[in-house]
């Protein structure tokens, strides 16, 4: 059993045939959804990161909102502590507690002696430059008072406390 050329060409030919040359669309098909998978999965993960982003941009403007708010309340809180610390009103405050000025200071030296002569502290007047805070020009009772010399005792004194609040005013927030 011999075969031909012929033969051999005519059943080749209809191999060839029944078999299409080429790559087959059943070797295709897991390519084709390899490159699907990777393109919905890079969209996907860009998804991710651009929402995880604007996340970050969001949580990023609320700081910096709450940092301003922060700084202008510090601003604000620095001028009052400014205001309370200038020499005048330290000095007025420190009459309101009932504290005098101080006289000539005494020191110790190391080996215990004393230098200077100690001796109390004693009130002396002390001319008002013009109404306490929280008073009108016409005075604390609202009786109409005429210019003369300063009144000869403290605003305060030790042994009657203050009727003036000692807390501060309550602080803005800067707006």
């Amino acid at each position: 059993m011999t075969r031909t050329a012929e033969q051999m060409k005519g059943r080749a030919g209809r191999l060839t045939r029944l078999m299409p040359s080429g790559p087959s669309t059943a070797a295709r098909t897991p390519f084709v959804l390899l490159v699907v998978l990777l393109l919905a999965g890079g969209l996907i993960s860009l998804l991710l990161l651009n929402s995880a982003l604007n996340e970050g941009s969001f949580k990023l403007s609320k700081l910096k909102r709450q940092t301003t708010e922060l700084t202008d309340e510090q601003q604000a809180l620095q001028q009052d502590v400014d205001g309370y610390s200038e020499p005048d009103a330290l000095e007025r405050r420190a009459r309101q507690l009932g504290m005098v000025p101080g006289g000539s200071p005494a020191f110790l030296d190391p080996d215990g002696t004393v230098r200077g002569v100690p001796e109390p502290a004693t009130a002396q007047p002390y001319p008002s430059e013009g109404p306490e805070p929280g008073t009108s020009a016409a005075g604390p009772a609202g009786s109409a008072s005429a210019p003369g010399p300063a009144s000869p005792t403290p605003s305060a004194s030790p042994a009657t406390p203050s009727t003036t609040p000692t807390t501060p005013p309550p602080t803005s927030s800067g707006r």
